[in-house]
């Protein structure tokens, strides 16, 4: 057994054919659709979407969220950012996962934008797994934080913005709905200078006929006609469609500028209930008269009422043609040996780094080399 990253190693051995469960998973979710939506030949995977689990490594955890756990690894000498999605216990919960992870994986597959996260590939054994890019800007969520009180210049904002704009202005073109827009699944590139669209969990195609079920995102972020006077049992159904994403970046925004969290002082279940039977909203009293019409339109209580999005990444231009450019910043001349020392950390990037010690290595600790497959016993 030779070493690997991190002190891990692949264990080659044989893996399990993966084409009959995509079958048989897209023929469950077809059957679970009352329309028919789902079909086969859409959740089919193409073998070349498929990654060969003895070349992934994995490394340390970054991320965790309600359905899934995320960390760094390597897949063929590329860092990578790899979704590990349990199977769940009872055969009904294993079943609506595997559902749900098909679904998701032929999302990503069929979609692809410079600012949404590249997809990489997928394999079910030994369990269910995503692989992306890695980005190293951390959160949107974690950026703002970190320069709370501060906020972000207007520019700057305007043109994260933009690029959330245009990623969801592609998936809508692909008839998906995010349901989950939120700073948390928004990603900055290594130079803070570019955002990306992440975690395709709780998306849904849409079609003209169909109902969608109650489930969907973190409730200060969603829109009103997600809630009802009436809780709905769990897989009935209600009507919604792509309009719900505007709303959700309307809030979005409105945090990109302010720097602060939506609804302050609410908590998410007392927001959800102001914003849906009050019609409560973050105030828009102190934006320019453009940026105001943007955002208050954006969350409109009607969702035919709220423009595209390709009719808000034109309106996003318009106001940023409005702003002067800022004054430019002379960097301040540095000697030989400050030119010698490295920046620090980014904020918001140490957790999704390797420790390295003085000589520059990754340390590696006392315990024995571990294969692949039993990590991922140890993941779950």
């Amino acid at each position: 057994m030779v070493a690997g990253l991190w002190g891990w190693v692949c264990v080659p051995m044989p893996v399990k054919p993966v084409n009959s469960w995509w079958r048989s998973c897209c023929l469950r979710a077809k059957m679970g659709s009352e329309n028919g939506f789902y079909s086969v030949e859409e959740f089919y995977l193409d073998d070349k979407c498929l990654i060969d689990p003895r070349h992934l490594f994995v490394g340390p955890k970054i991320g965790e969220g309600a359905h899934a756990k995320v960390y760094e690894g390597k897949y063929k000498n590329q860092t990578v950012a790899v979704k590990i999605v349990p199977r769940g216990e009872t055969p009904e919960q294993i079943s609506r996962r595997e559902t749900r992870f098909a679904r998701e994986v032929a999302m990503l597959t069929r979609v692809q934008h410079k600012n949404l996260v590249k997809f990489i590939g997928a394999c079910k054994e030994p369990i269910m797994v995503i692989v992306t890019e890695l980005l190293l800007g951390g959160t949107l969520r974690k950026y703002l934080l970190n320069m709370r009180p501060r906020c972000l210049d207007t520019r700057v904002a305007i043109g994260f913005a933009l690029d959330i704009a245009r990623a969801m202005e592609c998936l809508h073109s692909h008839g998906i709905i995010h349901r989950d827009l939120k700073p948390e699944n928004l990603i900055l590139t290594a130079d803070h200078k570019t955002v990306k669209l992440a975690d395709f969990g709780l998306a849904r195609e849409e079609s003209l006929t169909e109902m969608m079920t109650a489930e969907t995102g973190t409730y200060r972020w969603m829109a009103p006609e997600l809630y009802s006077t009436v809780t709905l049992r769990q897989g009935e159904k209600k009507h919604y469609n792509n309009k719900v994403d505007a709303y959700s970046f309307a809030i979005v925004l409105w945090e990109l500028i302010h720097n602060k969290l939506p609804f302050e002082g609410m908590s998410n279940l007392q927001a959800a209930y102001a914003a849906a039977f009050k019609n409560v909203r973050p105030s828009a009293e102190n934006l320019p008269e453009d940026m105001a019409l943007i955002v208050t339109s954006c969350w409109a209580e009607d969702p035919n009422a709220r423009p595209t999005f390709s009719q808000i990444t034109q309106m996003l231009l318009h106001f940023l043609s409005t702003i002067s450019p800022p004054e430019p910043v002379i960097p301040p001349r540095l000697s030989a040996s400050e030119n010698s020392v490295l920046p620090p950390e980014s904020p918001g990037t140490s957790s999704l780094m390797a420790l390295r010690d003085a000589s520059g290595e990754t340390p590696m600790d006392n315990k024995p080399p571990r294969g692949f497959f039993f990590c991922f016993n140890q993941c779950y």
